[in-house]
């Protein structure tokens, strides 16, 4: 299909909240055949000052107003969790196509909206897109394309995970405040390679998990990292510092998980790793392990170095402009969102806790 949005008549965004938003913007400013038409954000100076340093000629307080906005087609939801759903309700409402940052909502009840809401755009000839960006990493459409094409076989079990030596983001701020992200760097980074994981996986669907999580460096101000500032007069610290879980799939598979913003370790460390009847994988740096002719064999294949963040917001617009469906949906958004639910109330039973359908 022939896309309508070109230099001459671009597609006309507009991004809400200028935190992770200034990654969008960069991203959107390297593309064509879009045209960034106005920013939003209720920290009035902060937004403004951002507008005039990308050469934005619109800024708008309220998100109301940008919905309103006829001129605008499409836009980036960049604000804290609590406020995504309602966001992303409005933006359904007002006809806009849609990338929503991750995690899809701070609640299940938020995140079925959203699901909701994604499905009535795309009735709508709309696109809803969750932003998860390490889905578009180079070395990771590279694995994706060796698993695709039966190297690894049938994936039965995988282990991820995110951790950190300091790294707690805005100590009390909205990132260490349960009523507005929904949790601690579980849901924060943890998404990140659970999402990721499950994308290789095939995105299997969840039935069941357990977990725990710990709070050691936070209620004790340890632990402190340099992103998301803190507000001026610091809220308590309610959520996890770590966090572990188990995860049962449909279709037999499992999956180890651990997230972490501080931990007395050697190293910072990013990791996804699957076991294949065929093959096995480790993401980072990407490897593949295999037998072939007999012996062991682990290949190391080159990929692009195409950095996730950008990748993802020129797919948005591809499918916007080829009237397609995001390889990141609403759907496996919410599958997402239930199993960190699940390790988290799994946490305060001590009990393995069945994910309902």
């Amino acid at each position: 299909m022939k896309s309508r949005y070109t230099t001459k008549s671009p597609l006309r965004v507009g991004v809400i909240g200028v935190g992770i938003g200034r990654v969008h913007l960069n991203a959107y400013k390297q593309l064509s055949n879009v045209s960034v038409e106005a920013i939003c954000d209720i920290d009035e100076a902060r937004g403004s000052s951002t507008a005039k340093e990308f050469g934005v000629k619109k800024f708008y307080n309220d998100a109301t107003d940008l919905f309103a906005d006829d001129k605008v087609d499409a836009v980036s939801v960049c604000v804290p969790n609590n406020v995504h759903a309602e966001l992303v309700v409005q933006a359904a409402k007002a006809g806009k196509h849609i990338l929503c940052e991750k995690p899809i909502s701070n609640t299940l009840a938020g995140a079925q909206k959203i699901e909701e809401a994604a499905r009535k755009v795309k009735a709508n000839g709309k696109v809803f897109m969750l932003a998860m960006n390490n889905r578009y990493r180079g070395d990771t459409q590279v694995l994706r394309r060796f698993i695709d094409a039966g190297e690894l076989g049938d994936i039965y079990h995988a282990k991820c995970g995110w951790i950190r030596r300091t790294g707690i983001p805005g100590m009390g701020g909205w990132f260490t405040t349960k009523a507005k992200s929904g949790g601690g760097p579980l849901i924060d980074i943890g998404v990140h390679v659970l999402d990721l994981t499950m994308y290789l996986m095939g995105n299997p669907v969840p039935v069941s998990a357990y977990g725990t999580t710990h709070a050691k460096f936070g209620p004790r101000g340890l632990g402190s990292g340099a992103w998301g500032a803190p507000p001026k007069e610091a809220a308590a610290f309610d959520v996890e510092d770590f966090a572990a879980g188990f995860v049962k799939f449909q279709n037999g598979a499992t999956l180890a998980i651990e997230a972490s913003w501080a931990s007395h370790i050697k190293e910072d460390s990013f990791y996804s790793t699957l076991l294949g009847t065929e093959g096995g994988a480790d993401l980072e740096p990407l490897t593949i392990y295999r037998t072939l002719h007999g012996v062991p064999v682990d290949l190391k294949p080159k990929f692009p170095n195409i950095g996730g963040h950008d990748a993802e917001v020129k797919h948005f617009v591809e499918c916007i402009c080829n009237s397609t469906t995001p390889i990141s949906t609403a759907e496996q958004g919410l599958h997402v969102l239930q199993i960190l639910d699940a390790i988290y109330r799994s946490s305060a039973s001590g009990h393995e806790v069945v994910i309902e359908k």
